[in-house]
C-alpha cells in the first residue's frame, strides 16, 4: 500500500500528515509528489485532484482523493500498524478534535499573516489585517497553553501533532516572534516533544 501526497517541505499542514505517518509507522508507505502550490497561482497537477489547489492532498491507489490534514491524518490513523491511535475513540475524541481544529486555526492565521506581509505589494498591504490575524494566533497559543493543554500533552495525538507544528512553524517564518516568554508550559512541552524522530524528520525547509 503507498497513499501519494502532493508535498511542500515547508507547509505545516504537510507536516501534520507525515509526522502522523512517521507516528503510525506508515513513513515508507507515503510517496511524495513534488508540488508547486501557491495561494494566487494554483498548481494544476493538484487541481484536477482537489479544486482548491491546496497541499496536503492525498492520492489512494484508485486515485481516489483525499484532503485537507485533518481528513488524511485520519485515514493514516485507521490504518496504523505502530505507536497509539492519534484519534481516541473514547470520552477524550472530540477534545482532541476540537484542540486540533484550534492549532490548524492559529496555522490558518499565520499563513494569512505572511501572504499578507511576504506576497502582497507593499503598497497594498493592510497593518489592521496583519495584526488581526497575529491577535488570533496570540489567543489561540494562551488557550493551548491554558484551557487545552490537557489535551494535548494526553500522550502524542492529532492535536498534539497540530499544536506542534503550528509552534514549529511559528519558528520557522516568525522566528522574531516571542511566544515563549508568557507561555512557559507550551514551550516546555515544545521542547521535550522537538526531539521526536517524527519531529525532527519532518522539520520545515524552504
Amino acid at each position: 500500500m503507498t497513499i501519494r501526497v502532493f508535498h511542500s517541505p515547508a507547509s505545516p499542514y504537510v507536516r501534520k500528515v507525515m509526522v502522523a505517518a512517521a507516528e503510525r509507522g506508515l513513513a515508507d508507505q507515503i510517496k511524495k509528489l513534488p508540488s508547486a502550490a501557491g495561494p494566487v497561482k494554483r498548481d494544476p497537477g493538484i487541481v484536477q485532484h482537489n479544486s482548491s489547489g491546496k497541499v496536503p492532498c492525498a492520492l489512494l491507489a484508485d486515485d481516489t482523493p483525499l484532503f485537507d490534514s485533518r481528513v488524511i491524518t485520519q485515514y493514516v490513523d485507521s490504518l496504523g500498524v505502530a505507536g497509539d491511535p492519534l484519534y481516541p475513540q473514547d470520552a477524550r475524541r472530540f477534545a482532541v478534535l476540537t484542540a486540533e481544529a484550534l492549532a490548524e486555526s492559529i496555522l490558518d492565521a499565520a499563513l494569512l499573516h505572511r501572504y499578507e506581509n511576504a506576497l502582497r505589494p507593499e503598497e497594498k498591504r493592510w497593518e489592521d489585517w496583519s495584526r488581526g490575524q497575529m491577535d488570533k494566533i496570540d489567543s489561540g497559543l494562551d488557550d493551548l497553553e491554558g484551557r487545552w493543554f490537557a489535551t494535548i500533552t494526553d500522550g502524542f495525538n492529532a492535536a498534539s501533532i497540530a499544536a506542534a507544528c503550528a509552534l514549529g512553524y511559528l519558528d520557522f517564518r516568525f522566528a522574531s516572534k516571542d511566544w515563549r516568554s508568557t507561555r512557559p508550559r507550551l514551550a516546555e512541552w515544545f521542547a521535550t516533544i522537538s526531539a521526536r524522530p517524527s519531529m525532527k524528520d519532518s522539520f520545515p525547509a524552504g
